[in-house]
């Protein structure tokens, strides 16, 4: 089997561990696929099953921390991938990829020969660039992912999911996320037995199916009328109490129309919505650093019903309690 070409693109400014990680867990994968080959097929045990470049149209990149990256010029590659670099809620996302032409005119490139590209993080802002996300299914940072959406509405973003493939074009959610891409690769191009043996020695997860469980609401963009904060403040302080909108909406003084008008105009959510989420991120927090039992953390936060409970969490994070306080304590140990 020949060697699959795997192209790295590095471009000023770029997340380092992000132009290497895939290689690495490449390198891994081609000395854990020698280790599986036996008798006839000995002899081949030594070639690599990929070839990773790292790629530019430039000469010199300096990435994120101004590391000097060692670059090869642009080549034909099987897939090319694209790194993420430092963006936060909030900045200048075209200012940002304006000095970026050179790299966003090579993607163009690549996609357009009919070849894959993936990106990392926040790579995919370079895909939407290109206009290699319009129609298609994407994902990206849980913490940028409204951001891509706002910049490239003509993408189905999908902010829950950890890897997305649409005809084609792969994206990732945040940096970790990466190795989620790798594994899947490896299982296609040397197989499933080969990808779980590299997870293992790599220590990386393969059972990971959503990046929901690791988003923290308070770290995403707030909103910025007072009134949808105190409603936020409030219901965040009684996270055990029975929802009872007309009483919220006796609180502030308003009918409960008034109430759930002027919070979604602010907010684009019910308070219930907020609410629901409070709770489940107080219950993660609990699952994770308490020994208190499944309905005992329900009812800390305002479920009699466990079931009911559990039914919720499993909307929002993916797993049922049991399994996310198993999985957080495996990667605790």
């Amino acid at each position: 089997m020949s060697a699959l070409r795997v192209g790295v693109l590095a471009y000023p400014g770029c997340f380092a561990s992000e132009v290497f990680g895939v290689p690495d867990l490449l390198t891994m994968a081609s000395h854990v696929a020698g280790t599986h080959v036996s008798g006839a097929d000995a002899t081949g045990a030594n070639s690599s099953a990929y070839a990773a470049s790292v790629l530019s149209p430039r000469r010199r990149v300096l990435a994120s921390g101004g590391a000097e990256l060692a670059v090869s010029p642009l080549r034909e590659v099987d897939v090319l991938v694209v790194p993420g670099f430092e963006l936060r809620p909030g900045l200048d996302v075209a200012g940002r990829l304006a000095p970026l032409a050179p790299e966003i005119a090579a993607v163009r490139a690549h996609a357009a020969e009919g070849r894959a590209v993936v990106s990392i993080c926040v790579g995919a802002f370079l895909l939407a660039e290109a206009g290699l996300l319009d129609g298609r299914r994407a994902t990206t940072a849980w913490l940028l992912a409204d951001e891509l959406a706002r910049h490239c509405p003509a993408a189905d973003v999908r902010a829950e999911r950890l890897v997305v493939t649409d005809r084609g074009v792969t994206t990732t959610a945040a940096f970790s996320a990466m190795y989620d891409f790798a594994l899947e690769l490896i299982a296609r191009h040397s197989g499933a037995d080969v990808a779980r043996t590299t997870a293992r020695v790599a220590l990386v997860d393969q059972a990971r199916v959503s990046q929901t469980p690791y988003v923290d609401a308070r770290l995403l963009p707030q909103p910025g009328n007072d009134f949808s904060r105190r409603v936020m403040r409030r219901l965040d302080q009684h996270l055990d109490a029975r929802y009872d909108l007309a009483a919220l909406a006796e609180t502030f003084h308003v009918s409960t129309r008034t109430l759930l008008r002027r919070f979604a105009d602010e907010t684009g959510r019910s308070p219930l919505a907020h609410l629901q989420d409070a709770r489940v991120r107080r219950a993660r927090h609990l699952l994770e650093t308490t020994d208190r039992t499944v309905a005992g953390v329900a009812a800390s936060v305002g479920y009699r019903d466990p079931g009911t409970f559990a039914v919720l969490f499993a909307k929002h994070t993916g797993q049922r309690p049991r399994e996310y306080r198993a999985s957080f304590r495996r990667a605790a140990r």
